[in-house]
């Protein structure tokens, strides 16, 4: 049998790749050929395999390294490589500290240019920009709708009044088209996620609740919720960086982010996937561990990447075709 490298094994779209992982206080090396993790247990080491092929994005946390040959048969296969706090949250980076997230994209000289040269087509305009930040706000209000009516997430215990998130979708939908800027976008993107907070605060009984910022809440769901919006980052990094768009090219996060597009991408499943697994992880008393694979299921069984390189492949071709 003829031996196998990673280039020859992405026949795995990064759409239908099964695999997010978030390692802490281990060794990413090369054994045997393989990518693994190796843990230590007493006076032994465990080694556990990676499968490369079909890994969108791996978060590295505390007490972690990584050699050189690993990196490059992480990037032969395309897998993204993020460097990031505990719980895979924070990141701290020693030459950018106001970093969110340290992304190492794989690279490739042949990657496609079709979406990057439609992104640039009308990236410079501000009216063209609004229009696709409205047309990515527009996907995560359906989105939203879709999901929270979902039967899986109800059976969970999200049962939320649909009425009154109708109510609440229905009048963002009518400020978005209203929006004449990107300051005015932002400000009901923030609105319609403090009423969501309060619609899921509702829906599972969980009391008070105020949103804190990153590091600063002690409650259960602030920490979730910043934990599991680090996963959906991760998701708009692979989906950006599948697509060719570089993260500074962002729409709604502002021009002068480096990460801004990870943002906007991030934000079509945020509120969609992660917030009500937060609220019913905080509830349910689940640790870092069982809400990452929470929301891990969630967003697998959405297919939320999927839903998010379709959504940027649209508002590219849309957008560039009014330039």
């Amino acid at each position: 049998m003829n031996d196998l490298s990673p280039s020859d094994l992405k026949t795995i779209l990064h759409s239908k790749r099964a695999n997010i992982y978030y390692l802490q206080h281990c060794r990413v090396l090369v054994n045997g050929g393989r990518v693994e993790y190796v843990t230590d247990a007493g006076k032994r080491s465990l080694y556990w395999n990676i499968p490369i092929a079909n890994t969108t994005t791996i978060l590295l946390g505390t007490g972690t390294s990584i050699t050189q040959a690993a990196m490059r048969e992480l990037a032969k296969a395309g897998v993204l490589v993020g460097f990031c706090g505990g719980g895979g949250t924070p990141l701290f980076s020693a030459n950018e500290t106001d970093v969110e997230v340290a992304w190492f994209s794989p690279q490739s000289e042949y990657r496609p240019t079709e979406y990057l040269q439609a992104w640039v087509r009308f990236w410079f305009d501000d009216d063209l920009r609004l229009f696709a930040a409205k047309a990515f706000q527009r996907a995560r209000v359906a989105r939203l709708r879709e999901q929270w009516a979902h039967r899986h997430l109800r059976e969970a215990g999200f049962a939320a009044d649909l009425g009154r998130l109708d109510e609440l979708l229905q009048r963002t939908g009518r400020q978005i088209e209203l929006a004449q800027d990107n300051t005015a976008l932002l400000a009901e993107e923030a609105r319609l996620t403090k009423a969501l907070f309060k619609l899921a605060v509702d829906t599972v009984g969980y009391g008070d609740f105020a949103r804190a910022k990153r590091g600063t809440g002690s409650d259960p769901a602030n920490r979730f919720l910043d934990h599991g919006n680090y996963l959906a980052y991760g998701l708009g990094a692979t989906a950006t960086w599948v697509l060719g768009l570089p993260h500074g090219l962002a729409v709604l996060h502002g021009k002068t982010r480096r990460g801004g597009l990870v943002f906007d991408v991030a934000d079509l499943v945020k509120d969609a996937s992660i917030l009500p697994q937060a609220f019913l992880s905080a509830m349910g008393g689940d640790d870092e561990q069982a809400f990452r694979r929470g929301c891990i299921e969630a967003l697998a069984r959405s297919e939320s990447l999927d839903f998010m390189i379709d959504t940027v492949k649209s508002v590219a071709m849309e957008t560039a075709g009014k330039a």
